[in-house]
């Protein structure tokens, strides 16, 4: 980058550290997709309301859109490309299995959403499913497949063996 604003700063993404240059008012989001070449996070509203830009920063749902990729210095960084790998994820799964997505546009978003909040909420109510999902927008499915997905991913976690 030849920009003479442009700081050097050290990502650790999926475990992997990412050294980049970036203005110090760069979004984390557009940092991910353009530098890390790590395109699954998607940018759609660029407000935070959409949930397509889903990260987890230190284990917990963030929207990357909303982030400064300085302020992600010395923070853990997870992105969609950390979940399946050889297999799906039980959301991933649960998604294919229901018909839960169908452009997919929204997907990276919910699945990243889906799988910290599972870890807290791991037997979930529809209501509840229904209520975590509500900061994700999904213009295609009326999310009643991404609900029953949701609610079969999180039957799949509990009967999982404890690792």
């Amino acid at each position: 980058m030849s920009d003479t604003n442009a700081i050097a700063i050290s990502l650790r993404v999926n475990g992997q550290i990412h050294r980049v240059f970036a203005e110090p008012r760069r979004l984390l989001s557009d940092v991910l997709r353009e530098d890390c070449a790590l395109t699954g996070t998607h940018v759609g509203c660029e407000h935070g309301v959409c949930g397509a830009c889903t990260i987890l920063l230190d284990g917990a749902p963030a929207r990357s859109c909303l982030l400064y990729a300085v302020q992600a210095q010395g923070r853990e960084i997870t992105t969609i490309e950390a979940f399946g790998g050889d297999r799906l994820s039980p959301v991933q799964q649960a998604l294919h299995e229901e018909h839960g997505l169908q452009c997919g546009f929204c997907t990276p978003g919910i699945v990243v959403t889906m799988e910290a909040w599972l870890d807290e909420n791991p037997n979930p109510t529809e209501a509840e499913i229904r209520e975590a999902l509500s900061g994700n927008l999904c213009r295609c499915t009326g999310y009643h497949n991404i609900v029953a997905a949701i609610a079969k991913a999180a039957v799949r976690r509990r009967q999982e063996p404890a690792t």
